[in-house]
């Protein structure tokens, strides 16, 4: 896949008014999400879990591409079909996550490095075979006193470089993740200066492994206010600073930003989302959703577990969808979320 081709296909997956679910959840992961609803995690209902969100019908027109997670690109539906099929027949991007996960970075209390090179490229050879056209690296960076160190934040960045040019190398849209976790007591300044210390990090090192931006996507976090930060910044000032942030170290060249909704209620997520986008009338990229809790809960709501309810949590998860894309276009109100049953 040439330059061009990589371009074509990551701004594909920022198409207006669409984003992408990230669906990539791990076992253990997911069997908490299960877990809050009183379904059993096990692999068949994973399997129906999943086959639902992606057969949602409607899906197609919020959802560029989906995120899957190793065991799911494998699977088939009940009647046979790969999930993978699922997406391609909606005419939507199927997609893989790569990393091996965040561990303990030696020498550094409190911090983590994602592992996951090892094997890559080989790896990445069959997720292509197998109908993957875009990837995912999730890096982890912590908020706390002292932390992140630059130790930390050149090891993450130098992976998520190496991962990117793997990628490309292979024709797959890297899909690169820093993530400043809302965990903690610190306030939006404290997470605006980590975020924009982290993404310079980040850049350099998508340069130095000689990265195409106009083939990447940037999946980053909100600049918003530690979790158990007794000042809550609102949504204005999340949009006013995240754009500051991200206008000073991301360059013009990368197609779009698909943000993270980190721990984000599907309400606050989409309310954020459409302030930034409602703030910022012509950003030099385009400015969507990767989300994965912020799409799905009220749908796994709704499903139970239960196959009698599997319309009931298809639509949820299309009118969420579509409340994000309408967030897009900065044109989402709060009001909607009691309106949702008639907006499909």
């Amino acid at each position: 896949m040439n330059n061009t081709a990589l371009n074509k296909l990551a701004t594909a997956l920022v198409s207006p008014g669409k984003g992408i679910l990230a669906a990539d959840e791990s076992i253990g992961t997911i069997e908490k999400r299960f877990r809050d609803h009183e379904i059993e995690n096990t692999e068949e209902n994973r399997r129906n879990y999943r086959a639902l969100l992606f057969s949602a019908k409607g899906a197609a027109e919020f959802i560029s591409g989906v995120i899957l997670h190793d065991e799911t690109i494998r699977q088939k539906s009940s009647d046979g079909t790969t999930l993978i099929e699922l997406l391609q027949n909606q005419g939507i991007i199927p997609g893989i996550k790569v990393d091996q996960g965040a561990k303990d970075l030696a020498g550094c209390q409190g911090e983590k490095v994602t592992e996951g090179l090892d094997g890559l490229r080989d790896r990445l050879k069959e997720y292509y075979e197998l109908g993957a056209r875009f990837a995912k690296w999730r890096a982890v960076i912590t908020i706390d006193n002292g932390i992140p160190t630059d130790t930390c934040l050149h090891a993450n960045a130098q992976a998520l470089g190496r991962y990117a040019a793997l990628c490309q190398e292979q024709k797959i849209v890297p899909i690169v993740e820093p993530e400043i976790l809302m965990d903690g007591s610190h306030s939006i300044e404290r997470c605006f200066e980590v975020t924009e210390r982290t993404l310079h990090y980040v850049f350099n090192a998508l340069y130095t492994n000689h990265v195409l931006l106009e083939g990447i996507l940037l999946k980053p976090n909100m600049i918003i206010s530690g979790s158990a930060c007794q000042q809550q910044a609102d949504a204005r000032k999340t949009a006013d600073m995240t754009l500051k942030c991200f206008h000073r170290v991301v360059p013009a060249a990368v197609p779009g930003i698909v943000f993270l909704s980190g721990g984000q209620s599907e309400e606050q997520a989409t309310s954020h989302l459409n302030a930034i986008n409602s703030e910022n009338a012509h950003p030099p990229w385009e400015l969507s959703f990767s989300f994965g809790r912020a799409l799905q809960t009220t749908a796994l709501s709704r499903w139970q577990g239960q196959s009698k309810n599997t319309l009931a949590g298809s639509q949820a998860f299309v009118r969420r969808a579509q409340l994000n894309s309408m967030a897009r276009y900065g044109k989402y109100q709060s009001k909607r979320e009691s309106e949702t049953e008639e907006l499909v």
